[in-house]
């Protein structure tokens, strides 16, 4: 009886990161009752920040069907792989893809990038960083590693280290002062290149910074890759809603799905009065959210420091861990990987290859 109680209540917890049940969200469970219960959790995404908390919030979850019993709740996660656009070949040791969009420049959607990057991978993610920005490529600055050059083996790039990222850009494969004179058709050769024919290493996410714009990349990475989701990433102000709104169009007009909105330079805090005030405008997230049914993931302030620590290589995720944007992009992460482990799941790279005798 007392195990099907606590199945019972574990069941109805509702996880605040999927925003379900665990029933409706099919989390492993695995119940253990004699002089003690032991309690057993595997969720579909990476928490390590937070792991202690969430252990905390289950056990007060279940304690009042187990009053008088010792309870120990044991939480731990696996990241499966999710199926991209149908048809589409993958790469056995990548997951899962998410691209990182605004359709706009000038947003801050490669320190955004980075930093969810990192947000994943201190959450205990194998995670990768692919630039996908072939004529402004902005990650091996910000990674810190802007004179590395990657290496080729076995007619594969090896990506490179940093940060515990494995990273992949033009700017690791071309000298810094190189104009990338390249129409379109090369440009999207060179992105599958660096997706397809770079030896990653068993990763959970594979991010990839995309460029602004709706053109040859996007498409590319869209209908040759399989991308399982999409983060917009958007200042508040109309200008560049405008744009941000035809790259989620774009995206769902090639059945990528949308995971949420990220609202970056939401709010000025001056450094010396502490007053506020909102340079680009106001809800602008909101805005976009609600046209597309997404969800604002974060609301990240302009601060100089975030320019400072990510143009030094050292983005505030890895310097300042405690900081309040630290955290944003933590949570941000945990909402996209939990959004992402609900989706239709993909085991073809299970499954051996079947060969036909005639």
């Amino acid at each position: 009886m007392l195990e099907q109680e606590i199945e019972a209540r574990l069941t109805a917890y509702q996880d605040p990161y999927l925003q379900t049940d665990f029933l409706t969200a099919k989390i492993a469970r695995k119940i253990v009752v004699g002089d003690e219960v032991q309690v057993e959790v595997k969720l579909g995404y990476p928490f390590a920040s937070i792991k202690s908390t969430m252990i905390d919030a289950i056990y007060n979850w279940l304690a009042p069907v187990i009053v008088g019993k010792k309870c120990t709740v044991q939480l731990s996660h696996q990241v499966e792989p999710h199926a991209g656009r149908q048809g589409i070949a993958g790469l056995s040791q990548v997951k899962n893809i998410i691209a990182i969009a605004s359709g706009k420049g000038g947003v801050g959607k490669s320190t955004v990038a980075i930093n969810l990057a990192l947000a994943l991978a201190r959450e205990g993610a194998s995670v990768g960083l692919l630039d996908a920005d072939i004529y402004g490529p902005s990650q091996p600055l910000m990674l810190g590693v802007n004179k590395e050059k990657s290496q080729i083996k076995d007619k594969k790039f090896i990506p490179i280290i940093q940060h515990g990222l494995q990273s992949m850009s033009i700017g690791f494969l071309v000298d810094q002062q190189t104009a990338m004179v390249w129409r379109g058709p090369m440009i999207g050769k060179a992105l599958q290149q660096m997706f397809y024919d770079t030896a990653w290493e068993a990763l959970d996410y594979l991010i990839v910074d995309l460029p602004p714009g709706t053109g040859d990349i996007q498409l590319t990475l869209c209908q040759k890759m399989p991308v399982c989701a999409a983060v917009m990433v958007t200042t508040p102000q109309d200008l560049a809603l405008s744009d941000v709104r035809r790259a989620c169009a774009m995206f769902q007009q090639l059945n990528v799905p949308l995971i949420g909105v990220i609202e970056n330079m939401s709010v000025y805090q001056c450094a010396n009065c502490g007053h506020e005030d909102h340079i680009f405008g106001k809800e602008g997230a909101e805005k976009l959210a609600k046209e597309f049914d997404l969800s604002v993931l974060a609301r990240l302030p302009l601060d100089k420091s975030m320019r400072e620590m990510t143009d030094a290589g050292f983005p505030p995720v890895l310097q300042a861990p405690e900081s309040e944007m630290a955290k944003q992009f933590g949570e941000a992460a945990r909402k996209i990987a939990a959004k992402i482990s609900l989706q239709r799941k993909d085991y073809s790279s299970k499954f051996p290859p079947v060969k036909v005798v005639v």
